[in-house]
This record gives structure tokens, sequence and C-alpha cells, in this order.
């Protein structure tokens, strides 16, 4: 089940069932299944907290993913994704990206790390680049334009 929360915010993001879609389709397109994936839109506060208490880091991010995948036995994908949507609006004007669009990459950026792909190496990061990039065109052909980010 793919299912969206807030935490000490208001914020969720629009046309939830199109987005599921996706995610099941990115899920089966790297030949696994989704299990029990949450996605958990938090406060820049909230969300710093999360990264102090679980992975020591002491500044903002835009997701953290917390990933408890059985890629092996039952090629299951499932995890916790904590998205700061301040720092995503903020990291799409840095890049020069529209908000909605940034989001949507951060919530498929999520779920390819659940599906086994990495970004720490240089090499790592471009694969994941050219994934996002592919799955981000495969909703706009299905759905057309990502959802409002608002």
């Amino acid at each position: 089940m793919i299912s969206f929360h807030s935490e000490d915010c208001t914020f969720l993001p629009r046309q939830r069932r199109k987005i599921t879609a996706w995610i099941k389709t990115v899920v089966a397109a790297e030949g696994y299944k989704p299990g029990d994936i949450a996605y958990i839109f938090c406060s820049s506060d909230y969300h710093i907290g999360i990264n102090r208490t679980y992975l020591q880091h002491d500044y903002n991010t835009d997701v953290i993913t917390f990933d408890y995948s059985d890629l092996q036995d039952t090629l299951t994908v499932s995890g916790d994704m904590f998205i700061d949507q301040d720092t995503v609006r903020s990291n799409a004007g840095i890049v020069g990206t529209a908000p909605a669009e940034e989001l949507m990459r951060v919530i498929i950026h999520g779920v390819l790390h659940l599906c086994g792909h990495g970004d720490k190496t240089p090499a790592e990061e471009k694969a994941m680049r050219a994934l996002e990039e592919r799955y981000l065109k495969l909703y706009v052909q299905t759905y057309g334009d990502y959802p409002p980010f608002d």
C-alpha cells in the first residue's frame, strides 16, 4: 500500500491516485512489487530532527528514506520517506526547475533508493539522474502535467 501523510505541516500532494499508480508502474518496471511505501511530508524542523537523530547529519535535505525492502526473497519494495516540502521548493529555485517537477523528482528518487539504486559515487549519481528523468517523462506522457505544488 502506498500512503501519504503529513507531520508538523499541512501539505499533501494533489492527485495522489495518479502519483500512486505511477509509483506502482516504476516499481514494476524495476522488477519489483510495491509493499508498504509511506510518504510523510513534514516541516523543515521536523525533518532536520530526523536527520540529526537517525543519520547524525546537522543539515537540511529534501528527502530521507528508511528502506525496509526485501529485494532478494519477496522482491517487495517497502519504506518510509520523509519529505521536507520547504526544502524541495527551495531546491527547485536553486536548480531552476518548477517546484512541482522537483517534488515529483524527490518522490521517485526515494522509490529508486528502495529499488536498490544508490547515488553516493559520481557514476551512481549519473545513473540515478537518468532513471529519474526516464520516470518523470513517463509520468508526463501518461498523465500530462505534474500535480500543482501549493
